[in-house]
């Protein structure tokens, strides 16, 4: 064990398995790596190419961003861990973690829900207006978040069982009880990730029978591939964060939530643009596009 000031917490994530922590630094470094270029991908062609400015990849961008500045807020701090004996992280830089990864997650559970109503938004400037009170909900419910957690007294415990400055964790150091907390987690947690989950499938049990109704195969084709695609995104973002945070954080099981966090901030961001790109025919035609006109600007 090493001093550590007052202003410092010590992140233990899985400093009891040594043997986990090259594998972890591994696995990490290529999901942060996939995610950049992923992401940057479906950022820059839906920019570059004018048919894709439409607001399904308006939507499909924000997602992007959100995604790129969600795992630089936990990604690199993670790696530095990994490679040095001295896994701490100071209080400043503990508080930002926790409100900006707040921040991007509560803005994204708001964001994939306007994605499945983004064919009733054919106004840009909706569409804008969208985003943004999406942006403002998420930050505001992660002020409120942050403040309510850090006011807690720690009688001087600064252990955090976990890879990150995590909410559930942190609330674990507390040394009163944290019944309010709690409650009013849960209660964000309800707003955040049910209401959000219940409106996608509401507005998909909609879409489905108009889906039927398409006469053209290739119609009914794109729209359900564009479908599934939102609707695997859904499913691994909302199900690690629901069986995450709809719990109380005194029942909280420290291994299954480090696992869980590894997943939604590392693996779902990584998987995303993997998702939209495999299945869309138009982010195919798009990237076959720049690259014959990078390559032979004579034929575009």
């Amino acid at each position: 064990m090493y001093l550590v000031s007052l202003g410092e917490f010590i992140l233990l994530g899985v400093s009891d398995r040594p043997q986990l922590e090259m594998l972890l630094f591994v696995l990490i470094l290529i999901c942060y790596t996939m995610t950049l270029l992923g992401n940057t991908t479906i950022i820059l062609v839906s920019w570059l190419d004018s048919h894709l400015h439409t607001p399904m990849y308006f939507f499909l961008s924000n997602l992007s961003f959100l995604d790129l500045c969600y795992t630089t807020s936990i990604g690199p701090q993670m790696l530095v861990n990994f490679c040095s004996s001295r896994k701490t992280i100071s209080l400043a830089g503990c508080v930002a973690q926790l409100y900006i990864s707040l921040s991007l997650g509560f803005t994204e559970c708001l964001l994939l829900a306007v994605m499945a109503y983004d064919r009733y938004a054919a106004v840009r400037c909706l569409c804008l207006q969208l985003a943004a009170t999406t942006c403002l909900c998420g930050f505001g419910n992660s002020m409120l978040q942050t403040i309510l957690t850090l006011q807690l007294p720690r009688c001087g415990q600064n252990q955090i069982e976990h890879f990150l400055c995590e909410l559930p964790a942190l609330l674990k150091l507390a040394c009163v009880d944290t019944s309010a907390n709690e409650a009013e987690l849960l209660a964000s947690a309800f707003f955040f990730l049910l209401v959000p989950l219940g409106f996608i499938l509401v507005s998909y049990s909609y879409t489905g029978a108009p889906v039927l109704r398409i006469h053209s195969a290739k119609g009914r084709l794109k729209t359900f591939n564009t479908c599934t695609s939102h609707l695997a995104v859904v499913s691994l973002f909302y199900g690690t964060a629901i069986s995450m945070y709809l719990q109380p954080p005194s029942s909280y099981s420290q291994d299954r939530g480090k696992m869980a966090s590894l997943f939604y901030t590392m693996v779902t961001p990584m998987l995303n643009p993997l998702i939209y790109m495999l299945r869309n025919k138009e982010v195919h035609r798009a990237l076959f596009k720049e690259e014959l006109s990078k390559n032979f600007p004579e034929l575009v």
